[in-house]
């Protein structure tokens, strides 16, 4: 039991440095598009403002990116979590709703600009985008409303967790 355990926590750890590789590659591509809409004529604002737009985009993917890998370093090999119980669920879950709700928000922010001004054709894309994000804050909170009931039965699990988080920092 205890090789698998040690299976688990390389594959963790592998899926860590990936998502931290990925995050690290997006910021760096940004930083190549920003450089590049500086460098763009005065007179040519519209592909200069692109540039910006799709810069932030980059940089949205990679703060999801490095926040998964935040989230899966800190729940599974720093506390070595067992996600089992409605507390750990629920930590667990928000942390990872929180990144992705923010991420497709900012994307349909970035994405509506953009289409406004080359193709509004297409702005219902983004709007599904936007509906998307809404539907899985709501779900997310309905979600939480619910867990609460099932985390009132075991009182000792939220303690467990408030020490981790003290341990932790």
């Amino acid at each position: 039991m205890k090789a698998f355990e040690k299976v688990f926590l390389i594959g963790h750890v592998a899926v860590i440095a990936l998502f931290v590789l990925c995050g690290v590659g997006l910021m760096w591509m940004a930083g190549a598009e920003l450089l590049h809409a500086f460098q763009q004529d005065v007179e040519n604002t519209r592909a200069r403002f692109n540039l910006v737009l799709e810069c932030i985009g980059l940089l949205t993917i990679a703060l999801v990116s490095m926040e998964l890998a935040q989230t899966i370093f800190e729940e599974e090999v720093m506390r070595d979590v067992k996600v089992s119980g409605p507390t750990r669920v629920r930590r667990y879950l928000s942390r990872f709703m929180v990144v992705v709700v923010i991420a497709l928000s900012i994307e349909t922010l970035v994405m509506t600009f953009e289409l406004v001004h080359e193709d509004p054709s297409k702005l219902p894309y983004a709007g599904v985008i936007g509906l998307a994000a809404a539907a899985l804050l709501i779900a997310w909170g309905v979600f939480v409303k619910l867990n609460c009931a099932a985390e009132a039965l075991e009182p000792e699990a939220m303690e467990d967790a408030k020490r981790e988080d003290d341990e932790v920092e």
